[in-house]
């Protein structure tokens, strides 16, 4: 069982910048590859960057979020730069055994999550 804890978040202005971290219990956190989502009011939990033995980012942020991992201190983190209204929204962290050539990215392909942690940029 492994559970996740994010941090970080809160109110940001256009253009501003944060970083998420999410910390994992366990004694294997170097298996697990580990995502972010993210869900925005009335709207669905979507993808946003997945670290494993490679990384992916959601379209709608790549060359402005970053995903990275620190293993000694069973932290994954998201910096998020050049932030933009539509980057409100609920952070989520979530994990999953890592699978040789296997690059998750769907909600289904991942075992554990954390609480979540609200980002609001403001205009």
């Amino acid at each position: 069982q492994v559970q996740l804890v994010e941090s970080g978040g809160g109110l940001v202005q256009v253009g501003g910048s944060l970083r998420l971290s999410c910390v994992a219990s366990g004694r294997t956190f170097s298996r697990y590859a580990m995502g972010w989502f993210r869900q925005a009011p009335g709207k669905e939990r979507e993808f946003v960057a997945v670290l494993t033995w490679d990384t992916d980012y959601a379209d709608s942020v790549k060359g402005r979020f970053t995903i990275s991992r620190d293993n000694a201190k069973n932290t994954v983190y998201l910096e998020m730069n050049s932030l933009k209204p539509e980057d409100t929204a609920d952070y989520y962290c979530a994990a999953v055994r890592v699978v040789p050539r296997i690059i998750p990215r769907q909600m289904n392909e991942f075992d554990y999550w954390g609480q979540g942690t609200q980002v609001t940029v403001s205009s």
